[in-house]
């Protein structure tokens, strides 16, 4: 084993060389928040069009979030979604920096996002401004989220910097916000068409379409319906240290099916508002993990999965309203006929019913501070054919009072945030009622008179309250349980400046330096038997670590321009606990290096995408020995686009090359990720 780790530190020590001399960059390209392009009015026709040159400050207010922003912002958005070789937003999210994406395998295999080591269930995600909820085991998979509707794909640190959201944007560790794509019409049109088809390797199919249609003078909707199914068949190569055994995941088939309905307009005194109607279906096999000379499962799942959210935003005078509602309805079968019960064989039905209410109000008091009043309920419930399934009802009301000053180079905001969380069962012991209060600190400073530099910091205490299937699932014995407590440090600094008349035409460079504590972790250890385990809260984790990003653009010639873009991250997350036999030994799935290069080309009707993704060596277990050691892993990624446009109608052509040079790697131990695979793809847009 010992061979192996020395065999890939020669790439260890080149990489992290290359970092050094050349500095250490972005996740994506940077032409779309840099450049200001001017619209002219009469050529636009949306919701954008109720505001003089509409288009020119959303351009504007892209590249200032991202250098103003209290908490690290990473974007990616328009054609830079467009570029990576990515299929859902689990894929594109890779190339955030200080992320760790948990694959478990194939197009089907559960994918969920890891931000700064500090474990899943400590990242919201937020669709249209609307978190995504799962009380059952609070992580929502990303493998499901098609980036056909995806417009933008926004990850903070901490939380967003803007002061008016809504409590839930106040009360987690990061945030990941994906928003829709929003109707845009030329003048005289009120009708788009996006429609895709993708085919290629594992049997993939996947057909999609983007019906944008304006209704009235400031009234338009958005209908996306996408279907995606494949064998998820592929071949794998795994060893144990003498021998090579190649085989076929044949357990991985996937049918989907989603369907979005969107509303939203203007109403006469400018107040905004908006419906989103969401619909999701799947039927797939379960990966499992390939040990013990067993190579096929039949572990199967079903989801079906629909909400209904809306918002409403308002401004009179120095009086803001933002209000938003949602209802979710969520249902899961998961059946394994490989395991036998007094009924027959395992056959589990979930199924989760969410309300949620929200009212964030701010007042300016002048033009430098305004006060924000958030408040949040939340009402989830969970049914379950379980043996003695407690059937839990969770209440949960937030509130927060937030504050902001804002000057020409200086920014600071604070807020306090009350977290009342209530449990009901009707069946065994409940977790009862939880009161926190917890606290944040975010600066934003211009040091300099030039605006391109700009300091940034940030301190937050949070929690996470434990799930259902932490507190009542039936094979876990029942223990009260604490929170997972955290906190939060980071220092960090931006620099973006755009150039004229010169090759390099934009540049950015953003870097942070953060510590995060993790106390009382919520943990699954063995009871008095393999079939019976219990929760408990066990330990302290400390994470350190660096996120560095570069990127920029070049014009090199007429109709020729070029993006480059470089992410590292260094991270030491150790066990904490001095009582722990692992003191001091990095956590499981946490490398020390990992970075990502992008680069991109393109020539009148052609484009060119490469991306290279490295993943240092970590371990799979807590104890750092070399039984546990996971080799590092890299993949090479390609894409070749050909657009061409007929009268008003693009055609777009696209073939990509996935794990070009065909490295076998598992992202997780015994869950075997593919080999070289293929994917062509036609859209037409008119």
């Amino acid at each position: 084993m010992r061979r192996n780790k020395f065999a890939f530190s020669g790439i260890n020590a080149c990489f992290f060389t290359l970092l050094t001399l050349i500095g250490v960059g972005v996740a994506v390209p940077l032409n779309s928040q840099a450049q200001i392009h001017p619209v002219k009015p009469a050529k636009q026709d949306s919701l954008e069009k109720i505001n003089a040159l509409k288009e020119v400050q959303i351009k504007t207010i892209k590249l200032s979030r991202r250098q103003t922003s209290s908490t690290p912002l990473q974007i990616l958005s328009g054609a830079e979604l467009e570029k990576l070789n990515s299929l859902s937003v689990a894929d594109a999210v890779r190339y955030f920096s200080g992320v760790q994406l948990k694959d478990y395998g194939g197009i089907g295999g559960l994918k969920t996002i890891n931000v700064r080591s500090m474990g899943s269930n400590h990242t919201a995600v937020f669709y249209d401004g609307v978190q995504l909820g799962n009380a059952q085991n609070g992580q929502v998979d990303l493998g499901k989220f098609s980036l056909d509707n995806i417009e933008e794909i926004e990850l903070y640190n901490g939380q967003k910097s803007s002061i008016l959201q809504s409590a839930k944007g106040f009360a987690s560790a990061s945030s990941l916000y994906l928003k829709a794509r929003q109707p845009n019409f030329e003048a005289g049109r009120s009708n788009r068409v996006k429609a895709a088809f993708r085919t290629g390797s594992f049997g993939l199919l996947n057909p999609s379409v983007l019906w944008q249609s304006k209704l009235g003078e400031h009234t338009y909707s958005t209908l996306s319906a996408e279907l995606k199914k494949a064998n998820g068949c592929y071949k794998y190569r795994i060893t144990n240290g003498v021998y090579d055994t190649t085989a076929v995941r044949t357990d991985g088939d996937v049918e989907t099916m989603r369907l979005e309905l969107g509303l939203n307009g203007m109403l006469a005194d400018s107040s905004k508002w908006s419906v989103k109607l969401y619909g999701y279906k799947d039927d797939q096999g379960l990966p499992g993990a390939i040990v013990a000379n067993v190579f096929r499962f039949s572990q199967r799942m079903w989801n079906r999965n629909f909400f209904a959210q809306s918002a409403y935003e308002k401004k009179v005078g120095k009086y803001s309203l933002l209000a938003s509602a949602k209802y979710s309805n969520d249902y899961m079968r998961y059946l394994n006929p490989d395991i036998v019960t007094t009924s027959g064989f395992l056959n589990n039905t979930y199924h989760q019913q969410e309300f949620y209410l929200s009212l964030a109000n701010k007042l300016k008091i002048n033009k430098y501070w305004d006060l924000v009043w958030s408040a949040d309920y939340q009402r989830n419930h969970m049914d379950a054919n379980l043996d003695r399934f407690a059937y839990p009802t969770r209440n949960t009301l937030l509130n927060v009072l937030a504050t902001q000053l804002h000057f020409d180079r200086f920014d600071i905001q604070a807020n306090v945030l009350s977290t009342l969380v209530s449990d009901q069962v009707k069946s065994g012991p409940s977790a009862g009622r939880k009161n926190e209060l917890t606290p944040t600190v975010m600066v934003s400073w211009q040091p300099f008179d030039q605006k391109e530099f700009r300091v940034r910091s940030f301190y937050k205490s949070i929690f996470r309250m434990p799930t259902f299937n932490d507190l009542y699932y039936t094979f876990y014995q029942f223990t009260v349980l604490r929170p997972e407590y955290t906190k939060q440090y980071d220092l960090g600094f931006t620099y973006i400046k755009g150039y004229e008349n010169r090759a390099l035409s934009q540049f950015s460079i953003q870097a942070d330096a953060y510590f995060n504590q993790v106390k009382d972790k919520i943990v699954a250890v063995p009871g008095t038997s393999q079939a019976m385990w219990s929760m408990r809260n066990l330990g302290k984790v400390e994470i350190k670590g660096i996120d560095v990003n570069i990127q920029s653009a070049w014009e090199v010639a007429q109709a020729l321009n070029l993006s480059l873009g470089l992410s590292y991250t260094y991270q030491q997350a150790i066990d904490a606990d001095p009582k722990s036999t692992t003191y001091k030994d990095q956590i499981p799935y946490v490398p020390l290096h990992n970075g990502t290069f992008l680069a991109g080309a393109s020539y009148k009707k052609f484009a060119m995408n490469y991306s290279f993704l490295y993943t240092g060596e970590r371990y799979d277990q807590s104890a750092n020995i070399p039984k546990n050691y996971v080799q590092p892993f890299y993949t090479h990624d390609l894409a070749m686009h050909y657009n061409m446009q007929i009268q008003k109608r693009k055609l777009r052509l696209t073939a990509e090359v996935n794990n070009l040079l065909n490295q076998a790697y598992a992202v997780i131990t015994n869950y075997p990720m593919p080999g070289r695979s293929y994917r062509f793809s036609l859209t037409y847009d008119y």
